[in-house]
């Protein structure tokens, strides 16, 4: 029977929505704003990206903005509405840069109050007069405006993670700047009910940690900000990358300059010498060399006639085209390779999130044990001394708990081992950088401009004119100096080196894919393809086998002809940068397995490879079929480092566990990676690895004593020893062990300091 459609059942549209969300800070958050958007009528799915802040919302038919945004809301963040890859990039852009100026603006108002503080509450008596009521006053009056001003971030999404019966970093700053500055209050306005004033004695105050925690933890949520920023910067490149106006054609052949948005599929644009192509499309006339590097790699322009596809965002070399659109908006080359980077950026978890994790369980372990300590006291003396000593240790526990070592442990590493990178050379964006690098068993390398040059060089010159290499060299660049095209330029070039006179050429002629000619010395020379030679009549059978021979060993060879005779050939190739034999050698020795991965022609690769015995190799792969390559190695288990230097390879950069960038490589490879090596190119790359194995043995250390000061001071804190050693730990001390454990985790950190010295 049948079933093709006689009454079909009715289904709704499916539709996709993306919004931006302000205010997350940890894994919970994600887990927050996903339970939250998921519970909007009409919602099937929602994903939040925690790197990018973007989440994307699935549903059954066209989704209410404002119910979407209002479920946001209600779970404590904010969201703005954008779709097209330009837009999310704006409106990215301008909530970065709000959230960055608030935090910024707290950091500098929380720490000019604190300052004064912590002179107040730690000189013992060196400033006279302010031990006494006057100074505890000022304490007040400079923490309280601290914990209710910058401190409401850490305090309403604390409260945020309450409602939703969950637990974070946030809860845990909260608590400990509530715990001292609620206590240090009661202190303050009721001394009688602590046990001290029998004696005549003030309580202590616990203001200072108030307001230093607040200050530290602010620092780090700005370092955080500045790092993400950063990583956007490789999406704001690649959306940069389209023109924001195209050159349309009408019906009667004038041109008109169009908003991008308005180009339509279908319309034809004309592309001048020299502009970037505004969108995909197919080339109806004219000729040029488009470079089309940040698809393939490919460090030669590819020679564009009618009927060949162009891209939006390559740049057109040396002719006018005529195209037609084919592709507009997110449905383009580059928009793929946007939405690939964008997707790629939030897929790993950081390692700074670490803390956020533990704290879930961390937390209400705390909670539990400093609520079981005050009332085991209360119980054991009822009276108001017995009470006053129950929330002392209520307090010590929660104080010694506070998330200052365990906050410092990844963040003290991570700046310690980048400034150390960046006096070697190496630039590292953060802990999850050096966190991957420091695991990685597998590298894929691009070619052209990572471990080659990323130019074409002369290599090759054969001569059949009896004149010498020297003479036919002089008459090729006499002629190639007049062309713009990059092998034009490496071939001047080459000859320059190798001591070639230039003499001059007239009456040039150039045929775009073809090849260029004209008169040097009364001599007509043509330089260019077989083709190219054969339309003048001239064969290049003697040189056929040896320029075939070239181009399986990746080189480009150009065929020379001199008034209507074969001549000679020359070739031009990308050659390895010195240095790549031994860093390969190095990456061996610590255990790292190499593959080649470029957008080049197979021949050019395998070349390549086989001179520097790289045994895997991956050829001709565009953008998208490098991230592919990247992740069937990481779905085998595999670590891996992905390195490049061009935009095509930013997918890949973001996919792989670690990215990682040549300096001299495009800008949005460098924004899109995790670590550049700024100096010394490939060369650098064993020593950033080491670097980073160093760096997370520090992390490890640091974790482990920001925890063990935790596990052995809080039974302490709680009074657990009392019954049998009399020990008691007062918040003063709880106060003093944690800055102990803080100072000891920096101090580890700064041993990062002698790396590369010994």
């Amino acid at each position: 029977m049948p079933t093709s459609a006689v009454n079909p059942v009715p289904t709704e549209p499916a539709s996709t929505s993306e919004l931006l969300i302000e205010g997350m800070t940890c894994a919970a958050c994600v887990r927050r704003v996903e339970k939250a958007l998921r519970s909007v009528p009409g919602v099937e799915d929602a994903a939040v990206n925690l790197v990018t802040r973007r989440a994307t919302v699935h549903g059954r038919a066209a989704l209410s903005l404002n119910a979407l945004s209002a479920a946001v809301k209600q779970a404590g963040y904010t969201a703005e509405s954008a779709t097209r890859a330009s837009q999310r990039t704006a409106v990215s852009s301008a909530s970065e840069e709000r959230e960055q100026r608030s935090i910024q603006r707290d950091l500098w108002i929380a720490v000019s109050l604190t300052v004064p503080v912590l002179a107040l509450g730690m000189n013992h008596g060196v400033l006279a007069g302010t031990q006494g009521v006057v100074g505890r006053w000022l304490q007040f009056l400079l923490v309280t405006p601290i914990v209710f001003g910058p401190g409401v971030r850490f305090l309403r999404l604390a409260w945020a993670a309450l409602r939703h019966h969950s637990a974070d970093m946030n809860t845990l700053v909260s608590m400990g700047v509530l715990a001292s500055w609620s206590y240090s209050s009661v202190g303050l306005f009721f001394p009688h009910l602590f046990p001290h004033a029998r004696h005549g004695a003030l309580p202590h105050l616990y203001f200072e940690a108030a307001a230093a925690i607040l200050s530290f933890v602010l620092l780090g949520r700005w370092l955080e900000t500045r790092a993400r920023r950063r990583l956007s910067d490789a999406v704001r490149g690649l959306v940069a990358l389209v023109p924001s106006t195209a050159r349309r054609l009408a019906l009667d052949g004038t041109a008109q300059d169009t908003s991008i948005e308005q180009i339509s599929v279908g319309d034809r644009l004309l592309v001048r010498p020299g502009e970037r192509i505004p969108t995909d499309g197919k080339v109806l006339s004219g000729a040029s060399a488009v470079d089309e590097a940040m698809l393939s790699g490919e460090s030669l322009p590819v020679d564009k006639s009618e009927g060949a596809l162009v891209y939006g965002g390559t740049l057109n070399h040396n002719g006018s085209l005529e195209l037609e659109v084919t592709r507009t908006g997110n449905d383009t080359a580059l928009a793929r390779i946007v939405e690939a980077v964008e997707q790629a950026q939030g897929s790993r978890a950081p390692i700074a999130r670490l803390a956020d994790v533990v704290s879930g369980y961390f937390v209400p372990i705390v909670i539990g044990i400093a609520t079981l300590a005050l009332i085991s006291w209360i119980v054991m003396d009822p009276t108001a001394t017995g009470l006053a000593v129950a929330l002392e240790r209520f307090v010590a526990v929660l104080m010694i708990a506070c998330p200052c070592a365990l906050g410092l442990a990844t963040p003290a590493a991570v700046a310690v081992g980048t400034g150390r990178g960046a006096e070697l050379g190496i630039l590292v964006k953060g802990g999850a950088a050096l966190e991957a690098a420091s695991r990685v068993n597998t590298l894929l390398l691009d070619k052209t401009g990572t471990i080659t040059e990323g130019k074409p060089t002369l290599t090759d010159v054969v001569d059949l004119s009896g004149r010498g290499e020297e003479a036919l060299l002089s008459d090729v660049a006499a002629v190639e100096r007049h062309s713009e095209h990059p092998v034009a330029a490496a071939l001047v070039a080459g000859a320059s080196a190798r001591g070639a006179a230039l003499p001059v050429a007239e009456d040039f002629l150039s045929v775009p894919g073809r090849g260029v000619e004209a008169t040097v010395d009364g001599r007509r020379v043509r330089v260019g393809t077989r083709a190219w030679l054969t339309e003048a009549g001239i064969s290049s059978e003697a040189l056929e086998a040896q320029a075939e021979q070239l181009a399986l060993r990746g080189r480009t060879p150009s065929f020379v002809a001199i008034d209507g005779k074969l001549a000679g050939l020359v070739a031009v190739a990308d050659r390895p940068t010195p240095g790549v034999e031994r860093s390969l050698a190095e990456l061996a020795e610590l255990g790292v397995e190499v593959a080649l991965v470029s957008g080049d022609r197979s021949s050019a690769v395998r070349t390549v490879a086989g001179e520097l015995g790289i045994s895997r190799v991956f050829a001709e792969m565009r953008p998208g079929d490098k991230a592919r390559v990247v992740a069937t190695e990481r779905g085998r288990g595999r670590v891996v480092a992905m390195v490049g230097d061009g935009i095509n390879d930013a997918p890949a950069l973001v996919e792989a566990n670690v990215g990682i960038a040549v300096g001299t490589g495009t800008d949005i490879a460098v924004a899109a990676a995790d670590v550049t090596l700024v100096q010394g190119g490939i060369s650098a790359l064993p020593k950033a690895l080491k670097l980073a194995r160093a760096t997370l043995r520090t992390i490890r250390q640091n974790l482990f004593w920001a925890f063990a000061f935790n596990v052995l001071g809080i039974p302490i804190a709680a009074g657990a020893l009392y019954p049998f050693t009399g020990w008691q730990l007062s918040p003063v001390f709880a106060s003093v062990a944690m800055s102990l454990s803080s100072v000891l985790v920096l101090t580890n950190s700064l041993r990062l300091r002698r790396f590369g010295l010994v």
